[in-house]
């Protein structure tokens, strides 16, 4: 057994099981089958480089498994498929993003769902990819938990970043997303400019409250009515510095993982068009106490409890 995922040992039988119990690393997609958890690492963080972030994420999967192995499993059914992490040598972010693209689409062709450790969140763009890989004639909806749009256009000779990823979605057609948790402070005008050009539609982090729950939760159904797919994407700097201390850029004013956010959460994982969930911009080098990565296997852990 991989050393990452190691747990409690409370017995064999069914009623006892936690995650690492059920996990198969054997490396092989034709293993899956219809509605397995299927699990790639994206250990990158070239795009966050070229965006001038701070560096580090590329460690995190790892340590996102650690702290997801030990959670009870829910549903008699679970089953986990570990396909390991893809890494990136010599700066080719462009490569890596195309093979996660690949194995993406290799995963949802089989009936599984697909799950990503990032990782930058330049993990997004390969792994809509995917999606629109297997399914290139289904309309996908990309619902991004983010304090950024991620809708920068790329730096002369810069390539491809943590920040351009809707931009890039955006020169091949049509965006079907919504965002959540978009800070003001986190965004220029010409993000917001962008934004609205390309029909992205967003929720600003100040009306993430409980009293607005019923808005939120059309906006979502909205979105989720009008495409055949739905990518859930979260990049870990929309929370608050306390609750998520390890990421690329802190958020001082960021949004927190109480009553009102985990109801709209829920809500979105509940859909039958999600098909796809990553975590992005855990950065270990700057977390404390693992909280950043103990948050972020959390919030997997919500999908493969539904």
């Amino acid at each position: 057994m991989n050393t990452i995922w190691q747990g409690r040992l409370d017995g064999e039988e069914l009623l006892y099981h936690r995650i690492f119990q059920r996990v198969n690393e054997e490396n092989n997609y034709e293993l899956i089958s219809t509605k397995d958890f299927v699990l790639h690492g994206f250990a990158v963080d070239e795009g966050v480089r070229r965006n001038k972030g701070r560096q580090g994420a590329k460690e995190a999967p790892d340590i996102i498994r650690k702290n997801m192995a030990n959670f009870p499993v829910i549903r008699p059914d679970f089953s986990l498929l570990d396909f390991g992490n893809i890494t990136c040598e010599d700066e080719r972010l462009e490569e890596v993003q195309h093979q996660l693209a690949k194995n993406v689409s290799k995963v949802l062709l089989k009936g599984g769902k697909s799950v990503v450790l990032g990782g930058g969140h330049e993990v997004m763009y390969g792994h809509y990819l995917g999606l629109k890989t297997a399914f290139p004639e289904q309309k996908i909806g990309v619902i991004n938990i983010d304090a950024h749009f991620d809708n920068r256009m790329p730096e002369d000779g810069a390539g491809a970043s943590s920040g351009t990823g809707f931009w890039q979605i955006a020169q091949e057609g049509e965006i079907n997303s919504l965002h959540i948790g978009i800070q003001r402070n986190s965004n220029t005008l010409k993000l917001f400019d962008t934004a609205h050009q390309y029909k992205m539609k967003y929720i600003l982090a100040d009306e993430l409250f409980f009293e607005n729950l019923p808005s939120v939760y059309q906006r979502i159904n909205d979105l989720v009515d009008s495409v055949d797919y739905v990518y859930l994407t979260i990049c870990m700097d929309v929370f608050n510095a306390s609750v998520a201390p390890g990421v690329s850029a802190s958020a001082y004013n960021g949004i927190f993982a109480d009553a009102a956010f985990m109801h709209l959460y829920r809500h979105i994982l509940k859909s039958e068009k999600l098909l796809a969930l990553d975590v992005a911009e855990v950065n270990p080098e700057y977390d404390i106490q693992e909280r950043t990565a103990r948050l972020a296997a959390t919030l997997i852990n919500e999908w493969f409890m539904v």
